[in-house]
C-alpha cells in the first residue's frame, strides 16, 4: 500500500470526505484526490498536516504494515473492527521499536505450545501457563500485565468503546496484546487471559469479539475455557468454595462475592466456572451470575478492590524501557509520550541531566 492509499484509508477511518480533509488542512480537494490516487506526490509539510488532522503518526503512512496484520486484513477485511485494528497497528509498530532497542524487555519467550483440541487439554494448558508464570495452584493470578510480561507478552489497555474485547499480534520477539478498557475489570482480566492463550500457542494474529460467547468456534471456546481455568484454578476453587459455603450465616451470594474478589473474576465467569466444576447447579449458577458486590461487602468481608488494566495502561516493564530510552536521549520527549500512549504527561517524565562540558566539546569539536 502506497502513501496515497494510506491517506485514503485513514481519511475513511475518520469518516471524512476528501473535501472535508482538504478544507481542514488548507489544500485544494483536487490536489488531495491526486495524492490519494497516486497521481501526485505529497510533500513532507502536507503529510505532517494530514497526519495531525487524521490523528495518525507519520510513520503509519510510510512504513510497511506489520506482516501479521497485513495477512489478517487481506483475508478477513469484512470482520475488521476499525478502532482495535488501528490501535493494534500502532502498538505493534511502537513495541517493535522499543523491543529492538531494549534487549532485556523480552528476555523470555516460551516455545509454542500445542493448540488444545479438547476442553481437558485447555485445562492442562492453564496448568502449564501457571507453571510458566511461577504460580502455585493456590495463588490467585494478580497484576496480569506484569505477570504476562515475564513471558514476553506486553498487554496494553485502551478504552475503545463497544466492539472487540481484545487482540494479539506476535512480534519478532514477544507479542503485543490490546485489551479493550471499555469493559469492567473482570472482563478485562478474562480477555487478557484469553490473549495469553493465543500467545502461548503462537497464533500470529487474533482479534476476539466476545470472550466466553464463542461456542461456534471450537478453538475460541477452548481458549475461553483456558482463560477461566487460568484465573480460577480448579482444585483451589473447589477447596475455597466449599470452605466459604460452610461459613455460618453466609449465603451462596456471600461465597460468590468472596470468590470474585479473591480471584479477580467477574460474576458471569465465576458462575460458568462453578458449573464446569460441578460446584453449582444451573439454577444456582444464575444466582451467582446475578450477584453484585456492595460497599458493605468490601468492609465487612475485608475484600480487596482491584482495577487492573484500567485504561490507559501500559506494561510496567515497557514503560521502564521507554523511560530508559528517554534518559539516554535515544527518543525525544514527544516520542516518549507517544510510546507511553498517554499514560504520562510531560511533567511526569524524568529530568535529564545536563551534558558535561567534555561531552559538549566532543560534539562541537
Amino acid at each position: 500500500m502506497d502513501i496515497g492509499e494510506r491517506v485514503a484509508q485513514a481519511r475513511a477511518d475518520r469518516g471524512l470526505t476528501q473535501a472535508q480533509l482538504a478544507t481542514a488542512i488548507g489544500m485544494d480537494r483536487t490536489a488531495l484526490a491526486k495524492i490519494e490516487s497516486g497521481g501526485r506526490r505529497v510533500t513532507a509539510v502536507e503529510l505532517v498536516a494530514i497526519s495531525r488532522e487524521l490523528q495518525r503518526r507519520m510513520e503509519w503512512f510510510v512504513d510497511e504494515t506489520p506482516p501479521a496484520l497485513a495477512s489478517y486484513r487481506g483475508a478477513q477485511q469484512g470482520l475488521a473492527v476499525q478502532a482495535i485494528d488501528s490501535e493494534l497497528d500502532s502498538l505493534v509498530r511502537d513495541a517493535e521499536f522499543v523491543v529492538a532497542r531494549s534487549p532485556d524487555l523480552v528476555s523470555r519467550q516460551p516455545d509454542p505450545l500445542p493448540h488444545p483440541s479438547t476442553m481437558e487439554e485447555a485445562e492442562a494448558l492453564a496448568v502449564t501457563a501457571r507453571r510458566l508464570l511461577g504460580l502455585t495452584s493456590a495463588e490467585p493470578l494478580l497484576d496480569f500485565s506484569r505477570q504476562a510480561a515475564k513471558l514476553g507478552l506486553l498487554i496494553f489497555s485502551v478504552d475503545l468503546g463497544e466492539g472487540a474485547d481484545a487482540g494479539t499480534v506476535l512480534l519478532r520477539r514477544g507479542g503485543v496484546a490490546l485489551v479493550n478498557g471499555y469493559a469492567h475489570v473482570g472482563r478485562r482480566r478474562l480477555a487478557a487471559a484469553h490473549e495469553l492463550g493465543h500467545y502461548l500457542v503462537a497464533d500470529e494474529f487474533s482479534l476476539d469479539w466476545r470472550v466466553a460467547a464463542s461456542e461456534a468456534q471450537d478453538i475460541e471456546a477452548r481458549l475461553d475455557r483456558f482463560a477461566r481455568a487460568l484465573i480460577l484454578p480448579a482444585d483451589d476453587l473447589r477447596g475455597r468454595w466449599t470452605s466459604w459455603m460452610g461459613l455460618p450465616d453466609e449465603t451462596r451470594r456471600d461465597a460468590a462475592v468472596r470468590a470474585a474478589s479473591h480471584y479477580g473474576a467477574d460474576m458471569a465467569t465465576l458462575a460458568r466456572r462453578l458449573m464446569e466444576l460441578g460446584l453449582v447447579e444451573s439454577g444456582h449458577s444464575e444466582e451467582v451470575r446475578g450477584a453484585r458486590t456492595k460497599q458493605a461487602d468490601i468492609i465487612e468481608k475485608n475484600l480487596v478492590v482491584r482495577d487492573e488494566l484500567a485504561p490507559v495502561s501500559v506494561p510496567q516493564a515497557y514503560a521502564q524501557a521507554v523511560l530508559k530510552l528517554y534518559r539516554s536521549e535515544t527518543v525525544t520527549a514527544d516520542r516518549a509520550l507517544g510510546l507511553l500512549r498517554g499514560s504520562f504527561d510531560r511533567p511526569s517524565l524524568p529530568d535529564l541531566l545536563p551534558a558535561r562540558e567534555d561531552e559538549i566539546w566532543e560534539v562541537t569539536s
